[in-house]
Protein backbone atom coordinates (compact mmCIF):
# COMPACT_ATOMS: atom_id res chain seq x y z
CA UNK A 1 0.00 0.00 0.00
CA UNK A 2 2.66 2.38 0.95
CA UNK A 3 4.59 1.70 -2.32
CA UNK A 4 1.51 2.98 -4.42
CA UNK A 5 1.02 6.01 -2.41
CA UNK A 6 5.15 6.95 -3.18
CA UNK A 7 4.01 6.20 -6.56
CA UNK A 8 0.90 8.14 -6.66
CA UNK A 9 2.58 11.14 -5.03
CA UNK A 10 5.47 11.14 -7.39
CA UNK A 11 3.34 11.06 -10.43
CA UNK A 12 1.19 14.23 -8.57
CA UNK A 13 4.37 16.01 -8.12
CA UNK A 14 5.87 15.07 -11.84
CA UNK A 15 2.69 16.35 -13.07
CA UNK A 16 2.80 19.58 -11.01
CA UNK A 17 6.74 20.02 -12.27
CA UNK A 18 5.56 19.50 -15.84
CA UNK A 19 2.36 21.99 -15.73
CA UNK A 20 4.39 24.30 -13.80
CA UNK A 21 7.37 24.04 -16.76
CA UNK A 22 4.50 24.45 -19.88
CA UNK A 23 3.00 27.46 -17.84
CA UNK A 24 6.67 29.31 -17.84
CA UNK A 25 7.00 28.58 -21.44
CA UNK A 26 3.68 29.96 -22.59
CA UNK A 27 4.40 33.18 -20.10
CA UNK A 28 7.60 33.57 -21.64
CA UNK A 29 7.40 37.07 -23.55
CA UNK A 30 8.15 36.50 -27.65
CA UNK A 31 10.73 39.38 -28.73
CA UNK A 32 9.59 42.76 -30.11
CA UNK A 33 11.54 45.01 -31.90
CA UNK A 34 12.32 48.49 -30.46
CA UNK A 35 10.66 51.29 -32.50
CA UNK A 36 13.77 51.98 -34.05
CA UNK A 37 14.91 48.30 -35.29
CA UNK A 38 11.28 48.04 -36.52
CA UNK A 39 12.24 51.72 -38.41
CA UNK A 40 14.80 49.81 -40.02
CA UNK A 41 12.44 47.49 -41.97
CA UNK A 42 11.07 50.25 -43.96
CA UNK A 43 14.48 52.71 -43.83
CA UNK A 44 13.96 52.42 -48.24
CA UNK A 45 10.97 53.15 -48.12
CA UNK A 46 9.65 56.93 -49.51
CA UNK A 47 7.30 58.69 -47.43
CA UNK A 48 7.53 56.70 -44.16
CA UNK A 49 7.73 59.92 -41.24
CA UNK A 50 7.05 57.49 -38.02
CA UNK A 51 7.55 54.12 -36.62
CA UNK A 52 6.85 52.99 -33.42
CA UNK A 53 4.98 50.56 -31.13
CA UNK A 54 2.01 50.29 -30.00
CA UNK A 55 1.58 47.39 -27.34
CA UNK A 56 2.61 44.65 -29.93
CA UNK A 57 1.53 46.37 -33.03
CA UNK A 58 3.91 48.15 -35.58
CA UNK A 59 2.51 51.31 -36.66
CA UNK A 60 4.19 53.08 -39.63
CA UNK A 61 2.81 56.61 -40.92
CA UNK A 62 3.54 57.34 -44.51
CA UNK A 63 3.19 60.60 -45.79
CA UNK A 64 0.91 60.81 -49.20
CA UNK A 65 2.05 63.64 -51.88
CA UNK A 66 -1.41 65.74 -52.55
CA UNK A 67 -0.64 65.39 -56.38
CA UNK A 68 -0.89 61.43 -56.13
CA UNK A 69 -4.45 61.95 -54.27
CA UNK A 70 -5.40 64.73 -57.07
CA UNK A 71 -4.44 62.78 -60.24
CA UNK A 72 -5.74 59.32 -58.81
CA UNK A 73 -8.22 60.09 -56.39
CA UNK A 74 -10.01 57.61 -54.47
CA UNK A 75 -8.05 54.78 -56.64
CA UNK A 76 -4.97 55.80 -54.80
CA UNK A 77 -6.02 56.91 -51.96
CA UNK A 78 -7.33 53.43 -50.86
CA UNK A 79 -4.22 51.37 -52.47
CA UNK A 80 -1.97 54.27 -50.01
CA UNK A 81 -1.65 51.97 -47.04
CA UNK A 82 -0.98 48.41 -49.18
CA UNK A 83 2.06 49.92 -51.39
CA UNK A 84 3.82 49.97 -47.54
CA UNK A 85 2.03 46.72 -46.10
CA UNK A 86 2.71 44.35 -48.32
CA UNK A 87 6.55 44.59 -48.22
CA UNK A 88 9.74 42.56 -48.44
CA UNK A 89 10.16 44.42 -45.13
CA UNK A 90 6.74 43.39 -43.02
CA UNK A 91 7.01 39.92 -43.73
CA UNK A 92 11.12 40.31 -42.60
CA UNK A 93 9.17 42.30 -39.65
CA UNK A 94 6.97 39.24 -39.23
CA UNK A 95 10.01 36.64 -39.15
CA UNK A 96 12.48 38.48 -37.44
CA UNK A 97 10.09 39.21 -34.39
CA UNK A 98 7.73 36.50 -33.17
CA UNK A 99 6.29 39.02 -30.35
CA UNK A 100 4.52 41.50 -33.34
CA UNK A 101 1.17 40.56 -33.69
CA UNK A 102 -0.14 43.03 -36.23
CA UNK A 103 1.55 45.72 -38.99
CA UNK A 104 -0.41 48.28 -39.02
CA UNK A 105 0.53 51.27 -41.83
CA UNK A 106 -1.53 54.58 -41.44
CA UNK A 107 -1.71 57.04 -44.75
CA UNK A 108 -1.64 60.94 -43.67
CA UNK A 109 -2.01 63.70 -46.09
CA UNK A 110 1.16 66.49 -46.10
CA UNK A 111 -1.69 68.79 -43.82
CA UNK A 112 -1.56 65.89 -41.36
CA UNK A 113 -5.23 64.36 -42.03
CA UNK A 114 -5.22 60.40 -42.57
CA UNK A 115 -6.20 59.35 -45.35
CA UNK A 116 -6.11 55.18 -44.99
CA UNK A 117 -5.24 52.93 -42.49
CA UNK A 118 -5.02 49.13 -43.15
CA UNK A 119 -3.48 46.37 -40.47
CA UNK A 120 -1.88 42.81 -41.51
CA UNK A 121 -2.39 40.61 -38.81
CA UNK A 122 0.62 37.89 -38.27
CA UNK A 123 -1.26 34.50 -38.62
CA UNK A 124 -2.91 36.24 -41.94
CA UNK A 125 0.07 35.10 -44.36
CA UNK A 126 1.63 32.19 -45.35
CA UNK A 127 4.64 31.71 -47.48
CA UNK A 128 2.08 31.13 -50.74
CA UNK A 129 0.16 34.54 -49.84
CA UNK A 130 3.30 36.36 -48.98
CA UNK A 131 4.64 35.42 -52.65
CA UNK A 132 1.09 36.40 -54.29
CA UNK A 133 1.08 39.81 -52.18
CA UNK A 134 4.58 40.56 -53.42
CA UNK A 135 3.93 40.15 -56.71
CA UNK A 136 0.93 41.86 -56.82
CA UNK A 137 3.00 44.80 -55.48
CA UNK A 138 5.51 44.48 -57.65
CA UNK A 139 2.77 44.84 -60.53
CA UNK A 140 1.35 47.74 -59.14
CA UNK A 141 4.91 49.90 -58.23
CA UNK A 142 5.84 49.29 -62.15
CA UNK A 143 2.64 49.35 -63.73
CA UNK A 144 0.39 51.02 -61.60
CA UNK A 145 0.27 54.02 -63.62
CA UNK A 146 0.05 53.11 -67.04
CA UNK A 147 -2.55 50.54 -65.68
CA UNK A 148 -4.69 51.52 -62.27
CA UNK A 149 -5.69 47.99 -62.93
CA UNK A 150 -2.93 46.89 -61.17
CA UNK A 151 -3.45 49.35 -58.42
CA UNK A 152 -6.98 47.91 -57.97
CA UNK A 153 -5.85 44.72 -57.92
CA UNK A 154 -3.24 45.75 -55.15
CA UNK A 155 -6.67 47.44 -52.96
CA UNK A 156 -8.58 44.23 -53.48
CA UNK A 157 -6.09 41.90 -52.12
CA UNK A 158 -5.36 44.29 -49.37
CA UNK A 159 -9.09 44.80 -48.83
CA UNK A 160 -9.43 40.68 -48.79
CA UNK A 161 -6.64 40.08 -46.27
CA UNK A 162 -6.30 42.93 -43.70
CA UNK A 163 -8.81 45.29 -41.64
CA UNK A 164 -9.09 48.49 -42.86
CA UNK A 165 -10.56 51.97 -42.58
CA UNK A 166 -10.73 55.11 -45.35
CA UNK A 167 -11.47 58.39 -44.44
CA UNK A 168 -14.50 59.11 -46.29
CA UNK A 169 -13.41 62.55 -47.64
CA UNK A 170 -10.56 60.68 -50.07
CA UNK A 171 -12.76 57.61 -50.17
CA UNK A 172 -16.63 58.16 -50.75
CA UNK A 173 -18.28 55.31 -49.07
CA UNK A 174 -19.37 53.71 -52.52
CA UNK A 175 -16.10 52.72 -53.66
Amino acid sequence: MRVVWIRGVATVLAATLAAGACDQLLRRELPLPTAEEARAFYANASGVTDVELNGNVVEVRVRQPLDQLRRGGSLWARVGPYIYLFTPGTRDLFDEYPGVAAVRVITISPGGTEIARATLLRETMNDILWRRSLSLLSHALHEGTRRPSRLEDLVNWGESHTEYVYNPTFVPEKH
